[in-house]
């Protein structure tokens, strides 16, 4: 299947999540595109997407700069190496996986007044997996209680990697308390953006209140 039907196909199926999740706004697309080539990532811009998201700081950097006169806005999404933050402040429109203090704090130092605000997600813990990044609901509101500390850098929300199970309600179970802690900090700070759900949970997700969905082998097919 080609490119553009499979995008399509995937826009459907957040249409359609969108329409039964009564309370749900606009949910936006990330296409994950990280181990993809370059010709598909033009494939897709041709089709109008301008949202990629990568997750390997040297592979995103030969991409961001072959790719520089496209307006596309690149969202980093993958564990974060302190000593790689002044590369993700550098070539960046958005980092997803905050998983620290100490990592929002290099961000902001090294994101030049002379760039746009640097959008960030602080991601969460969920699940209970030790191998996941991600803070707990604690260190996350902490953060953004110290909102006014962060001058190069917006505070967007929320970003989650559930640990993955086959069972609809455990899917919902986990995004929920994405929301929980959403809300808890939409009350300290404002905030828009909940980035959850992927290709085998994105209805849990959107009907768990998701505003960004994930999506990559799904759209591109496998990764090279």
């Amino acid at each position: 299947m080609s490119i553009k039907k499979q995008y399509e196909s995937v826009k459907r199926r957040i249409s359609q999540s969108v329409m039964k999740a009564e309370s749900a706004g606009t949910v936006d697309l990330l296409a994950v595109s990280k181990k993809q080539p370059i010709e598909k990532i033009n494939s897709l811009y041709q089709q109008g997407h301008r949202m990629f998201g990568e997750s390997y700081v040297q592979e995103a950097i030969a991409k961001i700069e072959q790719l520089a006169e496209l307006d596309i806005q690149w969202h980093f999404i993958g564990p974060i190496q302190s000593n790689k933050t002044r590369y993700l402040a550098r070539y960046f429109d958005w980092v997803q996986s905050v998983d620290s203090l100490k990592i929002i704090t290099r961000l902001n130092h090294q994101r030049t007044g002379q760039q746009p605000k640097l959008n960030v997600l602080l991601q969460l813990k969920v699940g209970g997996e030790q191998s996941k990044k991600g803070m707990n609901s604690q260190e996350l509101l902490a953060i953004c209680a110290r909102y006014g500390d962060f001058a190069n850098i917006t505070i967007r929300g929320l970003m989650s990697i559930p640990a993955p199970s086959q069972d609809y309600q455990v899917q919902k179970s986990q995004f929920q308390q994405c929301q929980e802690v959403f809300q808890q900090m939409s009350e300290i700070i404002p905030v828009d953006t909940l980035s959850m759900g992927m290709s085998a949970d994105l209805e849990a997700a959107i009907e768990s209140g998701s505003t960004m969905v994930r999506i990559g082998t799904d759209i591109f097919g496998q990764r090279q």
